[in-house]
């Protein structure tokens, strides 16, 4: 298992899930705001964490490289709508009623739009890795946590301001934004074929 991958794939969907806290503010205008984000959300992080669940199903040492290039390209497509579609929801809810909440939203969705290019872009790496090298293609299934661990970098700072405050506190209290608390974010295991122990085999 590529351990190096696991971290980078649960890194960016826990960064963005993890909607924790909980206040007594009854903001009328926060909570108006967080739910018109989290409800439409809400199918977009089970679709992140369906997408993780597929790749952590597809490895293993019975399944060939192309089976796990397939179910790892189709999962890269499947967060990058997600991330699209979160984006249009957050631009669509519009600024928090918050002091920076304006600044804030608009470098959000720019970061999801960013993401979801971000994981189209790896689609089409791995489906341009050959499959016939087991052990080349690990090295380049290797090589593409790299590009997550770069897309994570690029959002964090973007969703720590937007979920600061009472903000953050208004989404967690949406059922839509719950479901996906920081104790329930995905650990993706992402498929990594096994090396072979002696010459590479070909899938």
């Amino acid at each position: 298992m590529n351990k190096k991958l696991v971290t980078a794939l649960s890194g960016g969907a826990a960064l963005l899930l993890a909607l924790t806290g909980c206040s007594e503010n009854n903001n009328k205008e926060l909570d108006s705001w967080a739910k018109k984000f989290c409800d439409p959300a809400q199918a977009q992080f089970k679709a992140i964490q369906d997408a993780n669940a597929a790749m952590q199903t597809a490895g293993g040492s019975n399944t060939d490289s192309k089976k796990v290039q397939q179910t790892d390209s189709a999962a890269f497509q499947k967060i990058s709508s997600a991330y699209a579609s979160l984006a249009k929801s957050l631009d669509q809810a519009g600024a928090p009623p918050s002091d920076s909440g304006q600044d804030a939203q608009k470098n959000a969705v720019n970061e999801l739009n960013s993401l979801s290019k971000g994981y189209a872009n790896l689609k089409k790496q791995i489906d341009s890795l050959s499959t016939q090298d087991k052990m080349k293609f690990a090295a380049g299934l290797d090589e593409l946590s790299k590009g997550i661990k770069k897309l994570n970098a690029q959002s964090e700072q973007a969703f720590k301001n937007l979920e600061s405050g009472d903000v953050g506190k208004a989404m967690a209290r949406q059922k839509g934004c719950q479901s996906q608390s920081a104790s329930g974010a995905p650990s993706a295991k992402p498929s990594t074929p096994a090396k072979p122990s002696k010459s590479p085999k070909s899938s």
